[in-house]
């Protein structure tokens, strides 16, 4: 059987803080969405803008880093793969959310008024869970 490929790359601003909370074992996890921006010209001349949204979720110390470093408006270049959750609510109504699962993080301004640790990329497979 070959193999596929599920990568993301994305650079682009924090649209809300970073939420942290853990699960029922006691494994960090944080959620932030991340706002990407692309332009180009149209062929009568117009210059178009489009704003993509990814939800990102990063898992153990890396979801605390990003708990701890990121704010609102931070710019980051977020790497994992994406992710889809299936859930029923209570009326037996089915929901999809597709995730960008975050394997490495890099801040790429300061914006929390404190400087990161001296290495500021991030990578999950670099942190013990």
């Amino acid at each position: 059987m070959s193999r596929g490929l599920n990568k993301v790359m994305v650079i682009g601003n924090l649209g809300r803080d970073p939420e942290m909370r853990y699960t029922p074992s006691g494994k960090p996890v944080t959620h932030f969405p991340v706002a990407t921006s692309r332009t180009w010209v149209t062929s009568d001349g117009q210059r178009r803008e489009a704003t993509e949204w990814f939800n990102v979720v990063a898992w153990g110390n890396l979801a605390e880093i990003c708990n701890q470093y990121l704010r609102k408006g931070s710019r980051v270049y977020v790497e994992g793969h994406l992710q889809t959750r299936t859930w029923e609510d209570a009326d037996g109504h089915r929901h999809y959310r597709t995730e960008l699962v975050a394997s490495e993080m890099i801040i790429l301004d300061n914006r929390s008024g404190e400087p990161p640790a001296h290495e500021d990329v991030y990578e999950e497979d670099d942190l013990a869970y």
